[in-house]
């Protein structure tokens, strides 16, 4: 019989965050689909009471914890003790955690410790023949490979965004709280503070339902033969705020600055999106003055409904990889769009 732990961290005001809740979802899932398989719910954090009941209809009959100042900092000393310490009491033979910062940082040494192995990247699970089977990409996605194993403990992380997040009643959750003797030299790592640009000025914001993604050509001459950097940003700026929108670029656009041409001065190689780049899910995404070339249509590959906006109608876009194709000026559409987006 498997033994489902769900490992996560509670967030800042005492809650879990929707990744956190993706990967229960999936582990319960998961676990119904195996039949008879147990799922235990470990939480790390000061006081994780406020995320044990926002979960306790999640159906684990068993909670556990490691609270406390010192697991309140990400760290990787103190959260592989504690991991370690809750998947041993679990018993688990099946960890799944969110593919968050924190734990990507220490699921593999996890594993480690226990002697399974760790997976990573995860964007879907499944039961076939009584075996669960997950499944990860390759090779920037351009290749999909199902996996399973033998070796327990089976250590997995879930990429954000790529299961439902789980929704059920809240309720009053027991916990069954777990000791870590932390070594002397397990604080040495502190977290300061933390810096972060203010919220107009954001351009990367994973939880956004919009991803707009700029290429190369609000960088180039337009139809008047002059370049319109400073248009361009404004506008592109505009719509972020106005829509809440996370801001994607392709390659060429990020490498221009190298390139001494003109720029957009908030475009980092941060916000790339594609085969070299990021690969976001969003529901939708909205391409402007780029062509749909696939190593650049590969980062799309979780994109909901995608849309693009170019003045060729033969353009790569226009070839099955967009659900719709305007053929319009990104200018004129975007400074209409803007104006609608601020009339509401």
């Amino acid at each position: 019989m498997e033994h489902f732990l769900f490992l996560a961290h509670v967030e800042s005001d005492g809650s879990l965050g929707r990744p956190a809740l993706e990967t229960l979802g999936a582990a319960v899932s998961l676990a119904a689909a195996l039949g008879g398989a147990q799922l235990t719910v470990g939480l790390i954090g000061d006081n994780v009471q406020n995320a044990a009941n926002q979960v306790a209809g999640c159906g684990a009959p068993r909670f556990l914890a490691v609270t406390g100042t010192d697991f309140t900092q990400p760290r990787y000393a103190t959260d592989a003790a504690a991991a370690e310490a809750i998947a041993r009491t679990a018993q688990a033979t099946l960890v799944l955690a969110p593919g968050t910062a924190r734990w990507s940082r220490i699921l593999a040494g996890l594993a480690h410790r226990l002697g399974g192995r760790a997976d990573t990247h995860i964007t879907a699970t499944a039961v076939k023949d009584g075996v669960p089977l997950v499944t990860r990409w390759y090779y920037r996605q351009r290749m999909e490979a199902v996996l399973t194993r033998t070796q327990r403990p089976w250590c997995l992380s879930l990429d954000p965004g790529s299961h439902p997040a789980w929704s059920g009643s809240a309720g009053n959750a027991s916990l069954e709280m777990v000791p870590v003797a932390l070594p002397s030299d397990a604080q040495r790592t502190m977290v300061t503070g933390v810096q972060s640009p203010p919220a107009d000025a954001q351009t990367i914001r994973p939880d956004a339902r919009l991803l707009l993604v700029a290429g190369g050509g609000w960088t180039k001459k337009q139809a008047d033969g002059n370049v319109h950097g400073e248009e361009a940003q404004r506008f592109i700026l505009d719509f972020l705020r106005l829509a809440q929108a996370s801001l994607g670029g392709t390659k060429s656009l990020v490498d221009m600055s190298g390139a001494g041409q003109a720029v957009l001065t908030f475009m980092t190689h941060l916000n790339q999106v594609g085969q070299t780049g990021a690969t976001p899910r969003h529901a939708k995404g909205l391409a402007t003055c780029c062509h749909g070339e696939e190593p650049h249509v590969v980062g799309w590959r979780f994109i909901n409904e995608r849309r693009a906006v170019n003045l060729d109608p033969n353009c790569s876009w226009a070839r099955g990889k967009t659900d719709v194709l305007y053929v319009a000026d990104a200018f004129a559409v975007m400074e209409k769009v803007n104006a609608l987006l601020a009339a509401t």
